[in-house]
């Protein structure tokens, strides 16, 4: 072996020695949705069996589901409430937190705007205000408030994007984001460019792949087979956990809104390829 040979060898053995794998997954239960309300325990105790970890909840069915969750090992982190208590309901917010403070969550998340509630960078800015006053009551309660993205926030706006005027106008202390990295690539943007410009601010992640030729847009008008599972479509999943580690993501959630046949099946996919990950 040559001097440029040994420097090379050692290059990629350092590399190697550096690399970083997730060190634990989470499944966001919206993927299992179909299923887990009629059979929570094996549901549960399936994911649990395939490895993963964390959990993020969905708030509408807590109280089928959380029993036979704190028989598993699975540690929930996250909540996804009801966008309603953000936004037309807001006196039973309050009451929603404490639940979730006293369950043991860390994060809670507003997951969705419907397209009614959709509008240009004015309405964003309203949507920033509501985000600053529950995140103010998500502070108070122990809690840390993460807005979850579609398509559409990424629609131009300005100088930037609706997800730029929503990010500007809200607390950067106390609103943070949970990057749904699927629909950012619907949008046709690059995680990445996301979690670089919001370091620091992305502190959960949703893992879904989407399939390779899906035109780009700004809603969620895709077909069914265009969610894939992780690593079986056109997102760079490395370079976006490269990035992820860099910029400060906490807690990573695979989901699949739509999978081609049982949903525990895919989760698996999903699992083992992330799981074989360096990054």
């Amino acid at each position: 072996m040559n001097r440029r040979q040994f420097v090379a060898a050692t290059a990629a053995a350092a590399t190697i020695a550096h690399a970083k794998k997730l060190s634990a997954i989470g499944v966001q239960l919206y993927t299992v949705r179909s299923v887990i309300d009629q059979k929570p325990a094996e549901i549960l105790t399936a994911i649990e069996d395939i490895g993963y970890r964390e959990v993020e909840v969905v708030r509408a069915n807590i109280g089928k589901i959380w029993d036979p969750l704190k028989q598993t090992r699975l540690k929930p982190v996250s909540l996804h409430i009801d966008t309603a208590l953000f936004m037309a309901k807001k006196d039973e917010l309050p009451a929603a937190l404490d639940d979730a403070a006293k369950r043991g969550f860390r994060y809670v998340v507003c997951p969705y705007i419907a397209p009614a509630d959709r509008g240009g960078a004015d309405v964003i800015k309203r949507l920033a205000d509501t985000l600053n006053q529950a995140a103010q009551r998500c502070h108070a309660a122990g809690l840390t408030l993460c807005y979850h993205n579609h398509a559409f926030e990424f629609e131009p706006a300005g100088n930037g994007t609706l997800l730029d005027v929503l990010m500007d106008h809200s607390d950067r202390k106390l609103v943070n984001l949970e990057l749904d990295i699927m629909w950012s690539a619907v949008a046709g943007v690059d995680p990445v460019s996301v979690l670089e410009k919001y370091k620091g601010r992305v502190l959960l992640m949703h893992i879904k792949d989407l399939a390779k030729g899906t035109p780009q847009r700004f809603n969620e008008g895709i077909p069914r087979d265009a969610f894939r599972e992780a690593g079986r479509g056109s997102v760079n999943i490395p370079a976006v956990l490269k990035a992820a580690s860099a910029t400060g993501v906490r807690h990573f959630f695979v989901e699949q809104d739509q999978t081609p046949g049982a949903p525990l099946d895919s989760l698996k996919i999903s699992y083992d390829y992330l799981k074989s990950l360096k990054f």
